[in-house]
């Protein structure tokens, strides 16, 4: 199970409690959690030790290194067997408490941060952590690490140990405020295992046993069906406040599923303690049990929500002109799958950052219509007109407001429905879209002028995936175009999406209340063809990398939202992606008489890993 930290809100100056040094980075504000904090409010640093975790993971995996881009790895291993310079508080916005790194100083210019490690830290080998395996860590994972390392670090210019305690990151620029935040959450490798006389050995052997300075150590596994990872007793921060209340249970135990069918089945048989519902359907309806200790509850998130959709390959030539992306926009009826899939559960997704400061709305104006006439834009409609989000419910939101004109010429007062009239006017207008491109009607099948008919694949990998597929496929073939689903397992679909041989995918894109580096990773050129990018639409468009390098060396707060919403808007109005929906929290179920937990919930999200074995009964099982 991954662990489930967020970043948050990067304002324009980190705060420092002290010339000489702090115990925390905020790039808002001060800490909530000031010099010699106890813990954390949301932990308990009562709870018991003992007893087990049982979780569960969908797929499978092939490798033990969750840092090379190889294999698909065990996540649960990153955040449990290894630590990172400093960690997150998941009731604050954007701040890193020190971890591994005792103190942080930052260069008052803005060009280096400087680490001063904990002496107490070790790895599970017992050899301490030096300043020699931060150097090492970092030319590692930009080096031989996954493709998002590169990008992360890419303003990183050197590293320098000073001393075996101490290490210093120079920047190659002072405007990339989030970098230091960003290289706090940087893993540390061991130096000593990975190299050799041959030379760095790092993602040569991906089942190696992996050797972190985490609180667990891996027990045993069985490749790509269970692994199971036990406390290290030894574990040097068991007593950190950053970490006290954390990681009670003996053992975690993570098994594999590839049926998403299955898995819930085995969870209502007593096979493993607790799991977040994806399915709005199983929800609703399979969660029916004699035991009065099966427990749900659904845990708030106001964090940004996950950007789920159907993503276009742009590099494909049936996908390279907007206008028949945007046309195919129009056949994807939410409101139909909400209520009848989906037991009216989720909310439509609207923007990239949705749920956020950085979403935009209306007309741009002010400092955000300054930066999008800066550049070089090929539709007219960005600047005046507002992005809507076709809708087949015949209500009118309260936030547009009534006589509205839009940009196809429907005029929407109260009695009428905003977006489109129906799911017909929907389609009308895709059609409209499509005849612009110079697609017609033959023989029932929309072509394009060299004959050639409109067709294209939608790659899944998940069942449940289906449902919202279907819909969609049969609203387009009454626009006549040709789309067909193809369901793969894990193993091909990795492979596939790695390597952007799809032409149609439905993939997630997290976003955090800090959108910064990563962004060049979702959206920027450079992705855009690097194998196992997560540029899922490949877009490659300069407004779009000016857009992200704006948003990342932002001096101030109002800059940094001007540029978010900006490249929200360019990002929407490309069309490179058609949003689904959201649900209002996390959706958990779990077995009361295994598991408790703290009656502190933090805002931003939840860690299982505060949780604790129920009277330790848990162990025995």
């Amino acid at each position: 199970m991954a662990k489930l930290v967020f970043c948050a809100l990067a304002l324009v100056c980190f705060a420092f409690l002290e010339a000489s040094g702090t115990h925390a980075i905020a790039l808002f504000g001060t800490p909530k959690y000031p010099r010699g904090f106890s813990h954390f409010a949301y932990a308990n640093p009562q709870a018991p030790k003992g007893g087990t975790l049982k979780s569960f993971e969908l797929g499978d995996f092939n490798s033990l290194n969750p840092f090379a881009q190889k294999g698909n790895a065990a996540q649960s291993i990153a955040a449990l067997v290894y630590e990172t310079l400093g960690v997150g508080s998941l009731d604050e916005s954007a701040t890193e408490y020190g971890l591994i790194a005792q103190e942080f100083v930052l260069d008052p210019k803005g060009f280096f941060l400087e680490c001063h490690l904990n002496p107490k830290a070790r790895f599970s080998d017992g050899v301490s952590v030096s300043a020699e395996d931060v150097k090492f860590s970092f030319e590692t994972l930009i080096g031989l690490g996954k493709i998002q390392y590169r990008r992360y670090y890419a303003d990183v210019k050197r590293v320098e140990v000073l001393d075996s305690h101490t290490v210093r990151f120079y920047f190659a620029t002072n405007q990339n405020t989030e970098l230091p935040l960003i290289l706090s959450q940087l893993p540390i490798l061991p130096k000593h295992i990975f190299m050799s006389k041959e030379g760095n050995t790092f993602g040569q052997n991906p089942l190696d046993t992996p050797i972190g300075s985490g609180a667990y150590v891996l027990d045993s596994y069985d490749l790509g069906r269970k692994i199971t990872l036990k406390r290290n007793p030894n574990y040097w921060a068991s007593e950190h406040p950053t970490r006290k209340g954390f990681f009670n249970f003996e053992t975690i135990e993570i098994e594999y599923y590839k049926d998403p069918v299955v898995a819930q089945q085995a969870f209502m048989a007593g096979a493993y303690d607790w799991r977040i519902e994806s399915s709005a359907k199983v929800w609703a309806k399979d969660y029916e049990s004699p035991k009065p200790t099966l427990t749900k509850i659904l845990i708030p998130n106001n964090l940004p929500s996950t950007l789920q959709g159907f993503f276009f390959n742009t590099k494909r030539a049936v996908f390279a002109d907007k206008l028949v992306r945007e046309a195919i926009f129009y056949a994807f009826d939410f409101e139909w799958s909400n209520a009848n899939l989906f037991f009216g559960q989720y909310e439509r997704t609207i923007n990239i950052f949705d749920n956020s400061i950085f979403a935009s709305s209306g007309i741009p104006s002010g400092r955000e219509r300054e930066i999008l006439a800066g550049l070089a834009l090929t539709d007219s409609r960005i600047l005046t007109h507002k992005y809507l989000i076709p809708r087949t419910d015949y209500k009118l939101p309260p936030r547009i407001e009534s006589g509205y004109r839009d940009w196809r010429g429907i005029t929407h007062t109260d009695d009428a429905p905003i977006f489109a009239q129906d799911k017909r006017e929907n389609l009308k207008y895709a059609a409209s879209l499509l005849a612009q491109v110079g697609f017609r009607f033959k023989n029932g099948v929309l072509v394009g002028t060299d004959g050639a008919p409109l067709r294209f694949e939608i790659l899944i990998n998940y069942e449940g995936f289906e449902r919202i597929c279907l819909p969609f496929i049969q609203n387009l073939k009454k626009l006549g175009i040709q789309a067909t689903l193809a369901k793969v397992d894990d193993t091909q679909y990795t492979n596939r999406v790695r390597n952007f041989d799809y032409d149609m995918v439905i993939e997630l894109v997290g976003q955090s209340l800090n959108p910064g580096n990563e962004q060049r990773f979702y959206w920027g050129s450079e992705a855009a063809n690097n194998r196992g990018g997560r540029n899922y639409a490949r877009i490659d468009d300069e407004n779009v990398d000016r857009l992200i390098e704006g948003l990342i060396n932002a001096q101030d707060s109002s800059e940094k939202i001007a540029y978010g919403r900006a490249l929200d808007r360019i990002l929407l109005w490309g069309f490179y992606v058609i949003p689904h929906f959201h649900a209002q929290g996390y959706r958990v179920a779990y077995w009361n008489d295994k598991i408790a937990m703290p009656e502190t919930m933090p805002l931003y999200g939840f860690d299982p890993y505060v949780w604790w074995a129920r009277d330790g009964r848990n162990e025995a099982r």
